[in-house]
């Protein structure tokens, strides 16, 4: 349990998100201790594993990401049953070295009876679909960042985990860490005073691009993994993202590292400001609209950071309902600078810095018991989802929280687009009165890859 001085009233975290946790479960936790050990009487029970069970998880997705994935989950918590990639040469190698089955459709493996939870590790225009399919199959999920492509998209999965009562976790996994838990503690818990200003790092925009052609690899179904975008013609860089630019920064299949970071980052600022249900009420970019860039054939190291990277920059300021401004400007690239009226917290990826004397850093001991190896990370967040199967409990990572995390991302790049002073209504997530903003709150999808009706 964590404990501060009687000096500073407390504010958790995850008070929300605990009040809903508590309808849902009789298995409950002080706001900031999320469930890691669980009682040996907890039993399975079918579609349910029990305590001391290994949970069996299918992986969508096996490129890079996908085996990081199966090397940071710990082992001796998960049992990986399927993997599936639309590259079957890939898959079938990565099944084979972990004795898995292979598939190429990701709807075949949400067919097995013998997976409880899909751990979703594709390009970012692939995270919904998988999702929202998973969940209505009553499959518990692991979502990688950025949570979706467009906002809409990303309430359509929240929906669907909602209905479907799934736990579904989304890979910020700086939320598992311990120096960036203790300080969003700090902040929250007032010890840099009252907030007023916090800087975050300026992200890139994405680009576009309109690279020649080359042959398809035999066994890459490309059509597939173009998905829901029109297709652009296959190139070894936009697949694989081995060198600059990849698909990682391509407007049509995501954000940019607006998104990429940013959803590391800003989630941060969500945290720490006690923001996780909701967002701000005002976005702007100062600078007017950002050229749309477009790369006809893959570049320098040198020209992306120096060309590409300055010109999609263009500072954004966003204002919460508390008077709170988040400026994009110079911050870490894994946190933000928080200044209060005591002084300044900085975070960044696993650590943080205090700077100012009249900030007190003593009585506050964030609940630990979910860090493996004392840091948590990846392997932590991984547990973290697991354990959630078992319980049932909210995971740390809450796809409510990723969505809001990732519409912080969207907003941004809308605002850069558009080029002007924009109103957000975060509970209605819309622009009110706005047509053009409002466009940009989905994508038109190809037939074939269209949402499923939550009926």
């Amino acid at each position: 349990m964590s404990s501060i001085s009687s000096r500073t009233p407390r504010r958790s975290l995850l008070l929300k998100t605990r009040r809903h946790f508590l309808k849902r479960s009789a298995v409950a936790a002080s706001a900031l201790a999320v469930p890691y050990f669980v009682p040996r009487s907890v039993l399975g029970s079918p579609g349910k594993p029990g305590a001391n069970d290994r949970v069996s998880v299918g992986i969508i997705g096996f490129g890079t990401r996908g085996n990081q994935l199966v090397g940071y989950a710990p082992q001796n918590m998960l049992t990986i049953t399927a993997i599936c990639d639309v590259n079957l040469p890939r898959a079938k190698k990565g099944a084979a070295q972990l004795n898995a089955v292979a598939h190429q459709d990701f709807r075949s493996l949400l067919d097995r009876k013998d997976i409880d939870g899909v751990m979703v590790a594709t390009p970012d225009h692939w995270h919904a679909l998988p999702t929202i399919c998973a969940c209505m199959a009553g499959k518990d999920v692991y979502c990688e960042k950025p949570l979706s492509l467009t906002i809409k998209e990303g309430r359509a999965m929240v929906a669907a985990a909602r209905k479907h009562d799934r736990v579904v976790q989304v890979g910020s996994q700086q939320r598992s860490m311990r120096s960036n838990r203790f300080g969003c503690e700090l902040i929250a818990n007032g010890r840099a005073g009252k907030i007023r200003t916090v800087i975050g790092n300026n992200y890139p925009s994405p680009w576009t691009n309109r690279f020649n052609g080359q042959s398809v690899p035999k066994g890459l179904n490309w059509d597939t993994w173009c998905g829901q975008i029109e297709p652009f013609p296959y190139h070894e860089n936009l697949y694989a993202c081995r060198s600059l630019p990849g698909w990682a920064s391509e407007q049509s299949v995501c954000g940019g590292e607006m998104c990429n970071w940013g959803s590391h980052g800003l989630d941060q600022v969500q945290w720490a400001l006690g923001m996780d249900h909701t967002g701000p009420v005002q976005v702007y970019c100062e600078q007017g609209p950002v050229p749309q860039f477009e790369y006809l054939a893959p570049e320098s190291r040198d020209r992306i950071h120096n060309v590409y990277l300055k010109e999609q920059r263009y500072p954004v300021v966003y204002r919460y309902a508390n008077g709170v401004e988040l400026r994009l400007a110079d911050g870490p690239r894994g946190g933000a600078v928080f200044v209060g009226d005591k002084g300044s917290i900085t975070i960044d990826r696993n650590k943080y810095k205090v700077n100012g004397k009249s900030v007190e850093t003593h009585g506050l001991q964030p609940d630990e018991r979910h860090l493996i190896g004392g840091e948590g990370g990846v392997p932590g967040h991984i547990a973290n989802w697991i354990e959630c199967i078992k319980t049932r409990a909210m995971p740390i990572a809450d796809i409510e929280i990723g969505h809001r995390t990732v519409t912080l991302c969207h907003l941004g790049n809308i605002a850069r687009w558009t080029g002007r002073r924009l109103s957000w209504d975060p509970a209605k997530e819309i622009f009110p009165d706005d047509r053009e903003a409002n466009a940009y709150l989905e994508r038109p999808r190809r037939k074939g890859f269209d949402l499923p009706e939550l009926s």
